[in-house]
Order: structure tokens, then sequence, then C-alpha cells
């Protein structure tokens, strides 16, 4: 079942496009403000953004900018302005793909099929030998499994799904362990250095790609 977050200060285009979704088989939550996108991201799990540009508490740009600090999931734009500097202005900041108002409905979910074919190929990520299966939720090498906690299992994922991303630890903290989290950043140290010595005691090269930013954080070199 595919989950996506409808993102709109208009109800009735959040309506709108839940009917041309829902048809497809897709599950549709919908959120009226960017704070309370912010919020159910929090709460939920989904597979893909749909994402109001101008709406009025925080627009479209402010509210990506927020959500690529906490999750990696696609996000599609949606704007009423054809303007190659909105355009660009939301690519820069982390969406993926964009689509103006009014906007064709086949289109729409031609883009939107195709973003998560994408997201699907990063549910299995091999890197050198080193293969990272989110569907069995596993981490080999060589063959062989590296025993990982849920918690390093998925902090190393997200490093991997973003190579060269320097991701300091307050958003690692958010992304791994939840908003609400009282976690320190001592703790993500903690778990990059058990990662570190489980990998490398299988001879993979970890110290070649998992990569420490002194005084910001940590990031995954291809």
């Amino acid at each position: 079942m595919i989950r996506i977050l409808l993102v709109d200060d208009e109800q009735r285009m959040l309506d709108l496009l839940k009917l041309y979704l829902s048809p497809h088989g897709f599950t549709c939550d919908q959120a009226l403000s960017g704070i309370e996108a912010l919020d159910k991201l929090n709460d939920h799990s989904y597979d893909l953004v749909l994402l109001d540009v101008m709406m009025k508490d925080i627009d479209g740009f402010e509210t990506c900018r927020q959500m690529r600090k906490v999750t990696t999931i696609p996000i599609i734009m949606v704007t009423a302005k054809d303007q190659k500097q909105d355009i660009l202005q939301g690519l820069q900041i982390g969406a993926d793909d964009y689509i103006t108002k009014p906007f064709d409905e086949d289109i729409l979910i031609a883009r939107i099929e195709a973003l998560l074919r994408r997201g699907s190929k990063q549910r299995k990520i091999i890197q050198n030998d080193l293969a990272w299966n989110q569907e069995t939720h596993q981490l080999h090498y060589s063959r062989n499994e590296i025993h990982l906690t849920p918690k390093e299992f998925q902090l190393l994922g997200l490093l991997l799904k973003r190579p060269n991303q320097v991701y300091a630890r307050e958003d690692l903290l958010q992304l791994v362990w939840g908003f609400d989290s009282e976690t320190e950043g001592r703790t993500i140290d903690s778990h990059v250095r058990n990662l570190r010595e489980k990998i490398r005691k299988h001879g993979y090269p970890i110290d070649n790609h998992l990569k420490t930013i002194w005084g910001i954080g940590y990031k995954w070199v291809e």
C-alpha cells in the first residue's frame, strides 16, 4: 500500500488530489499547513509528499527545507506559477520534481509512479560488495551477514541513500530517533563507532567510506 501525504492550505485542492489518486490505489493523508505536515511526518510513514508552494503559515519552500532535515522520501512541489525561479528554488532545496496547476491527471500519476520506482531501487543498496537490504533488514559483506541493531541499520541506510550528504548529529537524531527524542548527540557517535567496529571486523574498508565531519556530523563517501 502506497501512502501519500497531501499538503495544501485549501481543502478543496486536497479533496481534488485525493479524488485523482485514490482510484489508482494510493492511500492519501491530508495536511492543511506545513506545520501539520511536519507533525504527520513525525507520526506516520509515507512513500511520497505532494507539497503546495503557496501556503499561509510557512510556504512550500520552507516546508520542503524542514522536511529534508528529517526524511529522504520523494517530494513533488505543486505550484500555480510556471516560473523558472520557483522551479529551480524547489529543486535546489530538496524537491524531487514539480508540477504546475492546472495539471493533467495522467501526467501527475505518471510522475508519482516514476518517483516511486526510483525510490524502490533504494530499498537495496550495494557498495563494493556491502549489501544493505531494507526488505530483509539485513547487511551482508561478501555473502557474510553483519548483525546490526535496528538503529544501527537505519542509520547506515540513511547515509548510504545520500552519499556525500553531510548530516549534522542533530539531523541524524531527528531522522533515526524522532522529533521528540531526548537522546543526545553522543548516542550518534556511539552508534557510528559500533557500526565501524562491526563492519571492519568483516574486512570491509569502512573507514574509507563512513567519514566524520569534525564539529558537524557524518557522511558516506562512495
